[in-house]
């Protein structure tokens, strides 16, 4: 009885290895600026192009390190919350919506910027809002014009940054646009 020849496996290129050493070595567990360092990549975001991550892997790392992080602590850190505090914590998000979306600072820090300026970092604009940016964009365009007139040359170089912010904003919103939103759920106290 003849045999059909055994056929050599399709070679694969050298990127196709990395990209599957880096999905393995990220996914096992392994924090991804340690991987970037095994590629030698200097910038996380190339190691990140590298890895095939899929939304359960994210879930279960995430609930994985939680579980590690919460087995580390004291167990007298973890008591209940009372309704005074439980109170204090939403009206600090509440505070934290605005017109354009959220401010993202972390609870109990103040916000220099009231909660409201475009230069803010911290705002993350919502992907409904992008018709208002374009709005404002062009407001601050009619108000630089205005201030070329006029020679007002620090009015120019305000609205400029406030321009370069704001178009920053718009790309992170119209990004937002294209993502699908994953549910990590909310961890829940330890019994």
């Amino acid at each position: 009885m003849l045999k059909a020849p055994r056929r050599s496996p399709k070679p694969s290129s050298r990127r196709t290895t990395r990209r599957l050493f880096a999905t393995e070595i990220v996914n096992g567990g392994l924090p991804t600026h340690i991987g970037a360092a095994l590629l030698g990549h200097l910038i996380l975001q190339t190691t990140q192009g590298y890895v095939a991550v899929f939304a359960e892997d994210i879930v279960k790392h995430y609930q994985e390190f939680l579980n590690h992080r919460r087995d580390l602590r004291p167990e007298h850190e973890y008591g209940d919350v009372t309704p005074e505090e439980w109170a204090e914590f939403e009206e600090h998000f509440d505070k934290r919506k605005v017109e354009l979306g959220n401010c993202a600072h972390p609870y109990g820090s103040p916000c220099q910027h009231e909660h409201a300026c475009i230069r803010c970092p911290m705002l993350q604009v919502s992907p409904k809002m992008l018709p208002r940016l374009a709005e404002l964009e062009k407001d601050l365009s009619l108000r630089r014009k205005r201030a070329q007139e006029e020679q007002w040359l620090g009015e120019i170089e305000g609205i400029d940054l406030t321009l370069t912010f704001l178009r920053t904003k718009q790309a992170d919103a119209a990004r937002l646009t294209r993502r699908v939103p994953v549910d990590l759920g909310i961890p829940g106290p330890r019994h």
